[in-house]
């Protein structure tokens, strides 16, 4: 088993790794080299004595369990920041610190246990000792990850893997990093890993997208399985016995010890005190604490220290319960703190053509975040004077992508007249708004002939509007005068009445009492409700029909 749940985790830190960006840390890299070195330090200095004088370990236990208590749990921690969305720089500094505080926990969880089993800490020359297996393992472990990462690359690039084999490689490197890391240095494979992550994720010498993906694949069936593993060692009755105690720790390490650990580490930044006081109150500790906790539990009881059979309940208590506090306040407290981002309803452009600015404008009009891409400096001109925001360029080119401001933008709309563009705009934008938010046009009729239903599905977005309607058809709409209609509907004027007083209603948006946008797709299967604010494309409506609005007060042409 221990084998096993060791090498699992480093494969999850290589995951982690894969999602970390240098340039992130151009304004934040301080903090965190502070939060990775002074805040665990403080971290487990505190820890081992609230351990030791709440729980009661021994010292030398107290000290060792205060070290595994160092880490953070990234696979906590990513899926909060997706859920919350904290704005500012928290998220970068709460990602980084999650991911690399893992393996440095390790690392002195390993030395600590090394020092137990040679007979405690007493001596300076011990100390200086551990100083340097410290750095040696931290040398060893950079140097194997950028050589891993480096063979691998040149693999990649020179196109010595064929296709199908690149992730079983990818995860075949992973594991001889972190083995080869282990032979030269104990417990050091965890900082290989991650280092060689982070390596692969910033380099521009070969495209690493697919393996990202079949990682955070393998992710989620790692720490589901591990979670299994580990829970079926822990005694029911060990946790019971430590309910009162542990709740007093785990008090302790939540509002006193994160908190002195963030102070410290942010004096002198331009770390703000909202951003400071939601930076401590976001540790929780995941899979990589049970993880190291049962490794060593199971090497000191074996050793003769029976206390430290206390490790794997004293850690499930701290995980349930930090994972508790922190996953059900965390967005309450980034709301209180004005630091959440709003749910993104906003829509990003493909196409900034005549028609498709005015389906912008009358989104920006009923109060969403919208903005436009086009390579035609002409639209990008036109929609700038109308009060939109534009951006020049291709939506595959990275400039564009960094210069785009997303905030309050979570849909993708590719309107232009290219399917293929479409499809890869699309393609493009699916890690980062989810496939769900995605849409482009419908082909136009007879643009494929007999070939359109061999389309590969899954290589495209959603089909926005109507699944028979492209850039064609919406563009003779306007151009024969079809006009924009938003209308709340109500049980006195529904959808049927809505459609049998305009004929031929094109449904572009609907918008939910919450206030919640949504893209009308193609394959949509409800129609819009009582309640809801339609957004649609309608033809031209005579003069005598405008006059005669009694029925529907809350209607607007766009």
């Amino acid at each position: 088993m221990l084998p096993v749940v060791s090498l699992s985790v480093g494969i999850i830190l290589f995951e982690g790794g894969l999602s970390l960006s240098i340039r992130d840390l151009r304004e934040v890299g301080g903090v965190v080299r502070n939060l990775v070195t002074v805040g665990v330090l403080v971290t487990w200095v505190l820890t081992a004595a609230a351990v030791h004088w709440i729980v009661g370990f021994e010292w030398v236990l107290a000290i060792l369990f205060g070290a595994i208590l160092v880490v953070t749990g990234p696979t906590v921690i990513i899926p909060l920041l997706r859920h919350v969305r904290p704005s500012g720089q928290v998220r970068t500094i709460v990602k980084w610190e999650g991911i690399l505080n893992d393996p440095i926990g390790a690392l002195l969880a390993v030395l600590v246990y090394e020092a137990i089993l040679a007979g405690g800490f007493t001596g300076q020359g011990q100390a200086g000792e551990a100083a340097s297996l410290f750095f040696s393992s931290v040398l060893i472990g950079c140097v194997v990850g950028v050589v891993f990462a480096g063979l691998m690359l040149l693999l990649l690039k020179f196109y010595l893997l064929p296709d199908f084999l690149q992730n079983a490689f990818s995860l075949t490197m992973v594991v001889s990093a972190f083995t080869v890391s282990n032979e030269l240095r104990t417990e050091s494979g965890l900082l290989a890993t991650t280092v060689m992550g982070i390596a692969l994720a910033n380099q521009r010498i070969s495209a690493v997208k697919h393996i990202v993906e079949f990682k955070e694949n393998l992710r989620v069936l790692i720490i589901s399985s591990l979670f299994i593993i580990l829970a079926a060692k822990l005694d029911l009755e060990d946790l019971l016995d430590l309910s009162v105690p542990g709740f007093f720790f785990l008090l302790v390490l939540i509002f006193v010890i994160r908190p002195a650990a963030v102070w410290v580490s942010c004096l002198g930044s331009n770390v703000k005190r909202p951003e400071r006081i939601f930076l401590a109150w976001m540790a929780p500790r995941g899979i990589v604490a049970a993880a190291v906790s049962s490794i060593f539990a199971a090497r000191l009881v074996d050793a003769g220290y029976e206390d430290a059979g206390k490790f794997i309940p004293l850690a499930f208590f701290v995980i349930i319960g930090t994972v508790a506090v922190y996953g059900l306040s965390a967005f309450t407290v980034a709301k209180r703190l004005n630091l959440a981002e709003p749910e993104p309803q906003g829509v990003l452009f493909v196409g900034a053509q005549p028609w498709a600015r005015r389906i912008a404008l009358a989104l920006k009009e009923a109060g969403f975040a919208v903005a436009l891409v086009d390579s035609n400096r002409a639209h990008i001109s036109a929609a700038r004077l109308e009060g939109l925001k534009a951006h020049y360029g291709e939506i595959l080119s990275e400039h564009v992508l960094d210069e785009i401001d997303l905030y309050g933008v979570g849909k993708l709309l590719a309107v232009t007249p290219n399917e293929e563009a479409n499809s890869l705009a699309a393609l493009h934008f699916s890690e980062i708004f989810g496939r769900k938010e995605v849409y482009q046009l419908a082909p136009d009729p007879g643009d494929l002939g007999p070939r359109r239903s061999l389309s590969v599905h899954h290589l495209n977005g959603r089909l926005a509007f109507s699944n028979l309607l492209g850039h064609g058809g919406l563009e003779e709409r306007f151009r024969d005068g079809a006009e924009l209609k938003s209308t709340k509907l109500s049980d006195k004027f529904d959808y049927a009445a809505f459609q049998a007083r305009y004929g031929h209603v094109l449904p572009l948006f609907r918008i939910s009492k919450a206030g919640d946008l949504s893209v009308v797709a193609g394959d949509a299967i409800t129609e819009p409700r009582p309640g809801e604010t339609l957004l649609a494309l309608v033809d031209p409506v005579s003069s005598t029909e405008s006059e005669h609005t009694d029925e529907t007060p809350s209607e607007q042409g766009a």
